[in-house]
């Protein structure tokens, strides 16, 4: 057996380890490299707070899985999995634009039982386990109860080969554009997933995810009583790299209907 509240505890120090080198870090001189894709980016800080994070864990669990965006997946067949996204914002951080997030999760198997997302720079710490609530600095979340996109305000993102179109990304944004509903871009997939969960946002959208990028998110949506899916409707599948609609569930099937359609 597993505790989830175990692994909650730990990811949650890790997060706020991890967040405070970034802030130490910010608006400092740093060295930047650049990965596949265009404006993807990798700091020296990317890497520092991903081995503080892997250390963390590791000073308690020892033989888990571990899936990071920057060092990739260990070979341990434990049937827990942590999945690290140290950086989620890089671009953001780089440029001196003070949004950015740690995103952590653990999973047993293919189901995410332990989420956090802590935004340094804001001091907001979201926090979700399975079957126990989501949490932001302590008060229990619940997603918008807005029932259609003329009251909503969404969030997308676009990723690193944009200009290839991937999933008709570009239409799907013009159009929603065009129907008059605000939509935010803050180049953090982990925030916006978790202010969906707060209800500061009411849905979010975006194509070519990683699991590093969401799945702290994902449940954190879940247990604020929100909706995840893939743009086709069936359920997100974590370790699918893929498309990805999350909203309060009462928007989720219009929102469907506009994103079904931009489906290869």
């Amino acid at each position: 057996m597993f505790d989830p509240s175990l692994l909650t505890f730990v990811a949650t120090q890790a997060a706020l380890k991890a967040g405070e080198l970034l802030s130490r870090g910010f608006g400092t001189n740093f060295t930047i490299a650049s990965k596949p894709g265009a404006h993807n980016l990798v700091t020296e800080y990317d890497m520092q707070a991903e081995r503080s994070i892997i250390a963390s864990i590791q000073e308690h669990f020892p033989d888990h899985a571990i899936l990071a965006e920057e060092s990739g997946k260990n070979r341990s067949e434990h049937p827990v999995t942590w999945i690290i996204d140290p950086l989620d914002g890089t671009v953001n951080f780089a440029h001196g634009v003070p949004t950015f997030s740690v995103s952590i999760a653990a999973a047993i198997k293919q189901e995410i039982v332990s989420g956090v997302i802590y935004q340094p720079m804001t001091k907001e710490l979201f926090v979700a386990q399975k079957g126990k609530g989501a949490y932001l600095n302590g008060s229990r979340l619940a997603v918008s109860e807005h029932k259609t996109l003329k009251e909503a305000l969404l969030a997308t993102g676009f990723p690193y080969n944009v200009e290839k179109n991937p999933y008709h990304c570009i239409e799907a944004f013009t159009e929603m554009q065009a129907k008059g509903v605000p939509i935010r871009r803050l180049g953090s997939a982990a925030i916006d997933l978790a202010y969906v969960a707060a209800g500061k946002y009411d849905a979010y959208w975006e194509v070519s995810l990683h699991p590093w990028d969401v799945a702290a998110g994902i449940l954190l949506i879940q247990e604020a009583g929100g909706q995840v899916t893939h743009f086709d409707g069936k359920p997100h599948a974590i370790f699918q790299a893929d498309t990805l609609v999350a909203s309060n569930g009462h928007l989720h099937k219009e929102l469907l209907t506009h994103l079904s359609q931009r489906t290869p």
